[in-house]
């Protein structure tokens, strides 16, 4: 569900690596139906995914290749079309989860695993979709939501299953920690900012980044994956950036400590907010990468360092999740959607 640059990059992917994955992982994946805001295109032998995404770059549209059909929605592709497996790659809305929610809820009452790089749903219902998929025998998997193309999420799981966690703190998201990074570099707040947008490291409209809701987002998805916690983002504490001056993060950097937009769980207890970090510590990364450490009890701190979100990252991670339900689920992946 979804053909926007992450579906796209995603279709990509598929064409280049096809021989790969049929020689190294075992399966060839038949793509039976793709949707965008406009239509969908279907067929259940498989789309000829060259000519979809011809279509979508020379008419903006899914629906004017020969398999398309003007106007159908998501929903209505996955009440016409099977597949074992749907990825659902819509835009994340985090005032109703939709349609994301919708697709994701409806694709595992019907059977169907899912893999979504979709934060909102997630954020918003993450206890009940988990629920859901154990009691319909599917499988949901997300691993792009956390850390792009890093594998964070499946890294701290299987810390945990020997170790005991007993805090994560997270650099989560790209966009503020360039803006950080600039301003500490002697920019201003929006002198950074205007720049991260120029360099497409910032949405035009970049509030879910700088408020911290989509660290808050990602936070979540780690307290219910990792940690077993059921949290939705109504149980996070957030606090942007907006307020941090120029001279706040040059007067830290001067004490050898870095302002950055921490995410954390302490004592079951989840919150964003702005906070100095040691510059010596492995946390501190700069420019767009993520950082994540995972504080255990027997092993002590283990940090995963990373490049965040971006459409061939999140891809890449679409087709690991792919290859993981693949691993979990009995037969051939016969179709997706």
């Amino acid at each position: 569900m979804g053909f926007g640059v992450v579906g796209r990059a995603l279709a990509r992917l598929l064409l280049e690596e096809g021989e790969r994955l049929a020689k190294r992982r075992g399966f060839r994946p038949i793509v039976v139906g793709v949707a965008d805001s406009l239509g969908a295109a279907y067929d259940e032998g498989g789309l000829d995914m060259l000519e979809v995404l011809g279509a979508k770059e020379r008419y903006g549209t899914v629906s004017k290749s020969s398999s398309g059909v003007r106007g159908m929605t998501g929903l209505e592709l996955l009440g016409t079309v099977y597949a074992d497996v749907v990825v659902e790659v819509t835009p994340t809305n985090l005032g109703d989860g939709e349609p994301g929610l919708t697709h994701i809820r409806e694709a595992l009452k019907s059977g169907m695993s899912v893999v979504t790089s979709n934060k909102g749903p997630l954020a918003l219902a993450m206890p009940a979709l988990m629920e859901l998929a154990r009691h319909r025998g599917a499988v949901l998997r997300f691993s792009g939501t956390v850390g792009g193309g890093t594998p964070v999420l499946d890294y701290g799981r299987r810390l945990s299953a020997g170790d005991y966690i007993e805090g994560v703190e997270g650099i989560l998201n790209g966009t503020t920690n360039y803006i950080l990074t600039r301003m500490t570099e002697g920019l201003e707040f929006q002198e950074a900012l205007r720049e991260a947008q120029e360099r497409g490291y910032a949405e035009r409209d970049p509030s879910m980044d700088l408020e911290g809701l989509d660290s808050a987002c990602k936070l979540v998805i780690m307290a219910n994956y990792v940690l077993g916690l059921k949290a939705t983002l109504r149980d996070v504490e957030v606090k942007g950036i907006g307020g941090v001056t120029r001279e706040e993060v040059a007067e830290a950097y001067h004490r050898d400590y870095a302002v950055k937009l921490v995410a954390s769980i302490r004592e079951d207890k989840l919150k964003v907010e702005p906070r100095e970090v040691p510059r010596r510590s492995p946390l501190c990364v700069w420019g767009v990468l993520n950082a994540v450490t995972f504080k255990c009890r027997r092993l002590g701190e283990q940090t995963v360092v990373g490049r965040g979100a971006g459409g061939v990252e999140t891809a890449l991670s679409i087709i690991r999740d792919l290859a993981e339900v693949k691993r979990n689920l009995s037969g051939s992946l016969g179709g997706w959607a």
